[in-house]
């Protein structure tokens, strides 16, 4: 008889070897289907962002925060900056650490992005 992982000694089908290749497969398609999800995710939002205007317009800088990931080597850290533009309608938008640091609740300026890209902010001096 030839060598069959799938049989028993006597010829018979193995239920648990069968199981195990069926959840070993199952699990290997879920972490594909993921990764290629999140590949998808990512490239739609690369082109819906190419595909925007470029749009300058007055904005008022009224929130900041933080999102810290840890993991056991390494930590990282995101930015993110709220602004509220004419009509009150309000744009959260991902920034460098560095833009995040310079800028201050309350600034208000020109602000320059593109779909949900920060391209910039210029701050008009306001009378204290």
């Amino acid at each position: 008889m030839d060598d069959d992982i799938f049989h028993d000694m006597d010829g018979s089908i193995d239920p648990f070897v069968v199981g195990f290749f069926i959840i070993f497969g199952l699990i290997a398609l879920v972490i594909v289907l993921t990764i290629a999800m999140m590949i998808f995710r990512g490239l739609n939002i690369w082109s819906r962002n190419n595909n925007s205007p470029l749009l300058t317009v007055p904005a008022t800088l009224v929130g900041k925060r933080q999102e810290h990931s840890r993991s056991q080597d390494s930590s990282t850290t995101w930015y993110y900056v709220t602004f509220e533009l004419p009509g009150h309608d309000r744009l959260e938008l991902p920034v460098h650490g560095q833009q995040w640091g310079t800028l201050v609740e309350g600034d208000r300026g020109q602000l320059t992005y593109q779909g949900t890209r920060f391209k910039g902010f210029d701050r008009v001096p306001q009378d204290r």
